[in-house]
């Protein structure tokens, strides 16, 4: 009996090895044909890049001649980056404000994509660093706004920021003063790990 256990044991044993095997023999093939894939989608990717010679040539001479004027956004970009980092470094704390996350706006993920020439990879960072900015400085610039007067316009505001609907009626003085205090510190859509 012992005997026929021990045999049974061994190829209970010998069918773990193979099938751990199976399993490792499995896991480099799918990693070879994942490699493979990423290869084939790169050259894919790579086919639809333009060269940086032929793209000047085909672009429009007033577009070249405007481009100067486009990059000197940089500046205002900057500045404004600069300005409400430090506002609200100093004056969030202060409000009990919860800081906004610089990092949730800013986003740069286009740099690697294959079929971008080294100008529109640079577009891209520049697009995705103002429309960034922008979108950071509403978004501290829509707290500060629930802090200090959270009030609604008397006209309809196109493209309101997403705290404006909280916010009181226009004309409302009543709820205004009695929801005020109550307003300022709701955040509870906010991750407040800062």
């Amino acid at each position: 009996m012992r005997e026929h256990i021990d045999e049974l044991l061994a190829r209970i044993q010998a069918l773990q090895e193979e099938l751990e095997e199976e399993y490792r023999q499995a896991r480099i093939e799918l990693e070879q044909r994942r490699a493979r894939l990423a290869d084939d989608f790169l050259r894919q990717q790579r086919r639809y890049k333009i060269g940086l010679f032929r793209f000047l040539l085909k672009s429009r001479l007033l577009v070249l001649l405007t481009a100067p004027v486009i990059y000197l956004g940089w500046i205002p970009f900057l500045l404004m980056d600069l300005f409400v980092t430090i506002y609200q470094a100093v004056c969030f704390p202060i409000y009990r404000i919860p800081k906004v996350r610089r990092s949730d706006y800013l986003v740069f993920d286009r740099e690697e994509l294959p079929y971008l020439n080294l100008i529109e990879k640079f577009n891209c960072f520049y697009c995705s660093y103002g429309n960034g900015v922008a979108a950071y400085t509403r978004e501290v610039a829509a707290r500060t706004e629930q802090y200090w007067c959270p009030i609604k316009h008397a006209r309809r505001v196109r493209s309101a920021h997403s705290r404006y609907p909280k916010f009181f009626d226009h004309g409302d003085a009543e709820s205004f003063r009695q929801g005020l205090q109550r307003l300022r510190r709701q955040y509870d859509d906010v991750d407040q790990q800062h």
